[in-house]
């Protein structure tokens, strides 16, 4: 079995998918980017540029298109395609959307609805290994329940939180039933990672309650107890205590890998009376990692970023080269870092409102325009992948990710792995959960 995981330099197709105006108008990022046209070619343009993962998954409102009911005809071609090509996917199973007959995510359905997709997926697809069962969930909840742009449309604390314990439920019942079919199976949780600076003495406490505020979704996803303000927020709001101590008995972090998301929009300037502006790049990745880092104490994998090219041309450049040094900086200061992602393949579109509305703005963040012709920085990624590949594996030969190529996911190796991982994950489950402590 030849391991191939020494570093993940990796892209992404975007696939977001929310919808907006009372649910009434659909935002699919594939359909906005030509993918379904296109994704032929642009598998082929992952190759190009000598990446072998890619951030990718079926859309979830075309797939699961009833409860229990599925259809596969677009996931068969395009996982064929990946495993053909032996580009390892990280497959991203809701990205922002659920399918219209759901609704939305105050449906208390929805967890155990999307425990059957991706128990159906991972069964239709089992050499599949890397996941990224729900994205980004805090931002997900956040956007459909408290600043009232997508799904829901709503902007209080309880559906938020609502929104939010739906949400984490889906992403560890998945992550359950994955692992049932495919015991070595990695999450890769891709989370935004943020801060809030209070801008006077009067925005602190706000600030606080803010920093306090972004870990809650992978607080609860690892199980680590939250502190006891977010506690009382939490129960104020609508969770049980029986929802909370379900959270606290999660086992399955030993299968993850901490991704976070980072751009030059994450970190935020606090007011006295609450709101918030951006605020641009002042700790940057590598000082906002370690926060993450050190509160959870799990592999990271850097799964988001990009800026627009610019009216220079070379802002995008620039920034690619800003956020691998900063990988190199957490790399040297100890934090064990496993991927690199610029997201995504292609140019987006209305993502500078925030896919709030629907504009047809493009977006030039690209590794390729939407004519796939390459970018300065897909030309400048090319190159620094061809650069690093080689040199980082000899820097450290102890931290490899056990990833297994897709086209050798039955030889017997594999199988082999699979029976160790799920062995010790039984010998875990004997075990009293031991949640995070602060």
């Amino acid at each position: 079995m030849r391991v191939i995981a020494s570093f993940m330099f990796c892209t992404g197709i975007e696939n977001s998918c929310p919808t907006i105006d009372g649910g009434l108008t659909r935002i699919d990022e594939y359909e906005s980017c030509g993918f379904y046209e296109r994704w032929r070619e642009d598998f082929e343009l992952v190759e190009e540029l000598g990446i072998h993962f890619l951030r990718y998954g079926p859309p979830i409102y075309r797939t699961l298109i009833g409860p229990g009911k599925f259809a596969w005809e677009f996931a068969d071609e395009t996982m064929a395609e990946l495993k053909r090509r032996n580009i390892v996917p990280i497959v991203d199973l809701c990205h922002f959307g659920v399918p219209d007959w759901i609704g939305n995510f105050q449906n208390p359905d929805f967890a155990e609805q999307f425990r059957i997709y991706a128990d159906a997926f991972a069964r239709r697809f089992p050499w599949v290994q890397l996941y990224t069962p729900v994205n980004e969930m805090f931002i997900c909840a956040a956007f459909s329940a408290k600043h009232g742009c997508w799904n829901e449309q709503l902007t209080t604390d309880r559906a938020f939180v609502t929104a939010l314990k739906h949400i984490v439920k889906a992403n560890v019942l998945a992550m359950r039933a994955i692992l049932e079919i495919r015991p070595d199976a990695i999450f890769v949780q891709s989370e935004s990672s943020e801060y809030f600076h209070a801008e006077s003495p009067d925005a602190i406490k706000p600030a606080e309650i803010m920093n306090s505020m972004r870990f809650l979704s992978l607080d609860l996803n690892y199980g680590k107890r939250v502190d006891s303000e977010m506690y009382e927020y939490l129960l104020d709001n609508g969770m049980t205590r029986d929802e909370y101590h379900f959270f606290l008995t999660n086992h399955e972090r030993h299968s993850c890998l901490l991704g976070n998301d980072y751009y030059i929009s994450n970190e935020h300037r606090v007011s006295e009376d609450g709101t918030t502006r951006s605020c641009g790049e002042v700790f940057g990745y590598n000082e906002i990692t370690k926060q993450y880092y050190d509160r959870y104490r799990i592999p990271v994998m850097h799964t988001e970023t990009n800026l627009d090219e610019g009216p220079n041309g070379t802002e995008a450049v620039d920034w690619l080269w800003k956020e691998w040094a900063n990988v190199l900086r957490v790399r040297n200061d100890g934090v064990p870092i496993v991927g690199f992602t610029w997201y995504s393949l292609t140019d987006q579109v209305d993502w500078d409102s925030g896919l709030c509305f629907r504009e047809d703005h493009i977006n030039p963040r690209g590794l390729f325009d939407l004519d796939r012709k390459i970018r300065a920085v897909g030309k400048a990624y090319k190159q620094l992948i061809a650069n690093w590949r080689d040199v980082l594996p000899t820097q450290s030969v102890c931290l490899t990710v056990p990833v297994i190529e897709p086209r050798k996911a039955e030889g017997e190796q594999a199988q082999d792995q699979k029976s160790r991982a799920g062995k010790m994950r039984k010998a875990a489950a004997k075990g009293p959960a031991v949640p995070l402590q602060d």
